[in-house]
């Protein structure tokens, strides 16, 4: 699905009073991923992954997205793909894991 990468890296690392999963769903709600299947990644990873972890996703998203020269076309597998370059391997694991149960994963 196109901009998941930038929606939860802009999620990632805003500032809010919200929870994770909250801001991680908003966020992708705003690039065009509908309630149901925002709310489930954002579930899935609040509650799989640490706040250092989710922070560390939003980072590397973030730096992802600055460097792409069209970051309108991100997919899922972009996020899979930026997930697996940082250091923790269960942050992959565990996007990879959201976005197949939440049927974000083409």
């Amino acid at each position: 699905m196109a901009k998941i990468l930038a929606s939860i890296g802009i999620a990632l690392v805003a500032v809010a009073c919200t929870p994770p999963s909250t801001r991680i769903a908003t966020g992708l709600e705003r690039y065009g991923l509908d309630s149901q299947r925002s709310a489930c990644v954002g579930q899935r990873l609040e509650r799989n992954l640490s706040l250092g972890q989710l922070q560390q996703l939003g980072n590397a998203a973030a730096a992802y997205r600055r460097d792409d020269p069209n970051p309108g076309q991100l997919t899922a597998g972009d996020l899979i793909r930026v997930a697996g370059e940082i250091k923790d391997p269960k942050i992959a694991l565990e996007v990879g894991k959201a976005a197949a149960t939440c049927g974000v994963a083409p």
